[in-house]
């Protein structure tokens, strides 16, 4: 019987899947015995991964119990599986998953993958896994499977991604990984690194970590794991130094899933639900029993792929790998102006980030300037300093730090900026400064320069009424910590030419950063959407809700920090700007605060612990609080406050979308994720909103259509 005859309900679904298919050769080794090579080869070009749908891994499973049947009669030797170049497998084709038509369907993908990838242990001979590329999720747990793994030291990454996406790894990994390199090495590759931005392994660490066996070079990497492998057949040791023992699986093992419980806790919040499951398959795999923990696997894999947070998840990663590629409204990339120097106005800490960042990615002459040589000088110093330290890190080669370091400079002359092609101002927040420092600029530029401002929460347009030529004049808005955050906001406003967008549509990219083109609107996309979530959680603890409530309020967004947590961050002060701006444009929907304004000027609102980290309300920011209570004001409940912000976030993004602040709620969400730190596996803000009622309650309809959930059946 074919394997796909065990899977009815995944044989009998229509996905439109690119099949991976499995090529078998005969591999004569020298010892004189025979190795059954399967090749995996969707028959794409480089740019096109080899990925494991339905129709993939039933034909997969067939070409590997045949082999296994050709072991069984002493034909072959061993049984090895590699890939085409560049690739073993990029995992689960997701556009496959998310098609998935019900629930039902959905518990057989589970067990579809154990049942094939499984055949690659407890075969006749010994298997191998050549893992000649990039190697992810599924991928990676085609080699888990098998008894012995090489690795191709060019390899581009390797690693367990499914907990980013709202998933757990569901085809052996959360079982065999942790018994193959123990509990903590293990919590690294599935839960750690996932949660830092979807961070992978180099192969040298995956060798490191004992997930491969060997490592060998790109040149010959076939043939060398090839003979590696006949050595194996022939006797040859291979070491697993890192396989637990007695005494881990009782004592350490316990204690490392816990500590990463609580620290999930402490930087999510117990809302996301994958996370939480990959924890409990880790601490069950200390039994070490396969059956019981592909078991588990398959029911988590089961309850997740159907449910809302992992639809969410992959809806935030077709806008994080896809929209974001192709941004909406840009005009066309030839355009785009050379930039062969970039001048920054400004000498302070942002200035700086800017200056390190446009040297490292464009790798072009930056000249800083401000009102004095000695604040220039020490920016300057500090940015040679920060070159060091990348040096010393290894982050770059010391050719590299002397380059950077010679390519910047600083001035108090303004004609020192005669041959920039982009001048970014990085002043403070005030209208006049911006368009005095610009105008001071202006005269020394050639035409065809392009100026960008970083204003958060400033009108573009009135930044630029008194330059000359405000078609030059873009918003370019980056979020802190510059050489982190992936987004900027590219404002548009109604005197920008389409060849100073493109230049900055291509200066974005040259910085490896996301950009989302926005009308030149208070708040642009990300600022505005908070300034709602601040002023909601200041207007509700100035009417009397506890800071208590407003936070559990919010809890349900599942952002990792509360309401008066991010206001401390991004600065009292700073907050207090940003709702007096936006109550200044939108007097009947955004609230003024005296007493964030009070508190600003205080300096206080959290109080800490000995580490520094925020465990509560300080007790003068109560009082002062309360001093701005008016009397007779009613608090409202927890669910009653969950629910007005709610109601007033679909609103405000409702009234952004028609008055086209940005092309689509799509663009809303890839801010929100990439900028606002709206965690990915709710998938943005706006199916959150359409999934919990607001947009019907609001509106009457939906941001999406259909909704972004699981199914339903």
């Amino acid at each position: 019987m074919a394997i796909r005859d065990e899977f009815p309900l995944l044989a009998a679904a229509e996905f439109d899947e690119v099949i991976t298919h499995s090529h078998v050769r005969d591999i004569a080794l020298r010892s004189g015995r025979t190795m059954a090579l399967v090749t995996l080869d969707n028959g794409r070009d480089h740019t096109r991964p080899s990925t494991l749908g339905p129709a993939t891994l039933f034909e997969l499973g067939d070409t590997l119990e045949a082999q296994r049947e050709r072991a069984s009669k002493g034909e072959i030797d061993a049984i090895a599986v590699t890939g085409k170049p560049y690739f073993l497998a990029a995992g689960v084709d997701l556009s496959n998953v998310a098609d998935i038509p019900d629930r039902a369907t959905a518990a057989e993908l589970p067990r579809l993958g154990h049942r094939v990838l499984g055949l690659l242990h407890g075969a006749p001979v010994p298997t191998f896994v050549f893992i000649n590329g990039l190697a992810l999720g599924g991928g990676l747990e085609i080699g888990l499977n098998a008894d012995y793994r090489t690795i191709n030291a060019a390899a581009p990454a390797v690693g367990l991604p499914e907990v980013f996406l709202g998933l757990v790894p569901g085809w052996g990994g959360a079982t065999i990984l942790p018994n193959l390199i123990g509990i903590e090495r293990a919590l690294k590759v599935v839960i750690e690194n996932p949660l830092k931005q979807n961070r992978v392994l180099k192969p040298a660490e995956a060798l490191e970590l004992g997930i491969a066996d060997v490592m060998f070079g790109p040149a010959t990497f076939l043939e060398s794991s090839i003979r590696w492998a006949d050595e194996v057949l022939g006797g040859k040791k291979v070491d697993r130094p890192h396989a637990p023992g007695a005494i881990e699986r009782t004592v350490k093992w316990p204690i490392a899933v816990r500590i990463a419980r609580d620290t999930v806790e402490k930087k999510l919040g117990t809302i996301p639900q994958s996370p939480y499951r990959a924890l409990d398959l880790l601490e069950l795999a200390r039994k070490n029993d396969r059956a019981v923990g592909f078991a588990a696997e398959d029911e988590v894999i089961a309850e997740l792929s159907g449910g809302d947070q992992f639809a969410a998840s992959i809806y935030a990663f077709n806008l994080v790998q896809k929209r974001a590629k192709r941004p909406a409204g840009a005009p066309d990339k030839a355009l785009a102006k050379p930039v062969t120097k970039v001048g920054i106005i400004g000498a302070g800490l942002m200035a700086s980030q800017f200056a390190l960042l446009f040297l490292r990615r464009l790798q072009v002459p930056v000249v800083i300037t401000d009102l004095d040589q000695g604040r220039v000088d020490k920016a300057v110093a500090g940015i040679r300093d920060e070159i060091g330290t990348l040096v010393g890190k290894g982050r770059i080669s010391d050719d590299e730090g002397k380059r950077l370091t010679a390519l910047i400079s600083g001035t108090v002359d303004k004609a020192d900026f005669a041959d920039c092609d982009w001048v970014i101002e990085a002043v403070f927040e005030e209208l006049g400064v911006k368009q005095q420092v610009f105008a001071e600029v202006e005269p020394h530029l050639s035409e065809t320069a392009v100026l960008a401002t970083n204003t958060s929460s400033l009108s573009v347009e009135q930044i630029g009424a008194k330059l000359a030529h405000p078609e030059r004049l873009v918003g370019f808005h980056f979020f802190n910590p510059v050489a982190v955050m992936p987004l900027i906001e590219v404002v548009n406003t109604p005197a920008t030419d389409d060849a100073t967008l493109s230049t900055a549509m291509r200066v974005a990219k040259d910085l490896k950063k996301n950009a989302v083109i926005t009308r030149d609107t208070p708040g642009f996309v990300v600022n505005r959407v908070l300034a709602k979530l601040l002023g909601e959680a200041m207007h509700a603890v100035e009417q009397g809700s506890s800071f208590e409530d407003v936070v559990a309020a919010q809890r349900a967004f599942g952002f990792p920090m509360d309401p008066f947590v991010l206001l401390d961050l991004v600065g009292l002060k700073v907050g207090a700007h940003v709702l007096d701006t936006h109550h200044g444009a939108f007097p009947d929907r955004f609230f003024e605060s005296p007493a964030l304004h009070e508190l600003a000027e205080a300096g206080v609102l959290l109080e800490r612990d000995g580490k520094g980290d925020p465990k509560g309300i300080d007790k003068r920011a109560r009082k002062i609080v309360a001093k701005h209570t008016p009397a007779g004001a009613v608090a409202l409940s927890v669910d009653d406050l969950r629910l007005r912000i709610e109601d007033g976030l679909a609103d405000e993004i409702k009234r952004m979308l028609d008055d086209g602040v940005v092309e689509a709620a799509e663009d809303i969400d890839l801010c929100m994720i990439l900028g606002g730190g709206w965690p990915f596996h709710l998938g943005g803000i706006t199916p959150y909103l359409d999934r919990v009622g607001a947009s019907e309650r609001v509106f009457g309809g939906t941001f999406h259509e259909p909704r972004i959930a699981g199914p339903t059946a």
